[in-house]
């Protein structure tokens, strides 16, 4: 019996170090280094070369999509 709550602990164990693992390469990758830090703190905003400006038709496409949804209403508890 303890042999299984042994093995059940170390699968938790495992899983949880694999998502501490997975969010703290997802931070690190978000592209913030030192220099924009510094760009945000004396002009106020970062000039980026490379961004592309949003379509806003898709987006509000995307937005009516979403508000079109139906949604479950929630069971009645009592």
């Amino acid at each position: 019996m303890t042999g299984y709550l042994f093995m059940a602990l170390a699968v938790l164990v495992a899983v949880a170090g694999w998502r501490f693992r997975h969010r703290l390469r997802r931070e690190t990758r978000s592209g913030v280094t030192d220099e924009i830090v510094r760009q945000i703190e004396t002009r106020g905003r970062v000039d980026a070369e490379d961004v592309e400006p949003l379509d806003l038709e898709q987006v509000r496409a995307e937005e009516d999509e979403f508000w079109a949804e139906t949604w479950d209403e929630p069971e009645e508890r009592w």
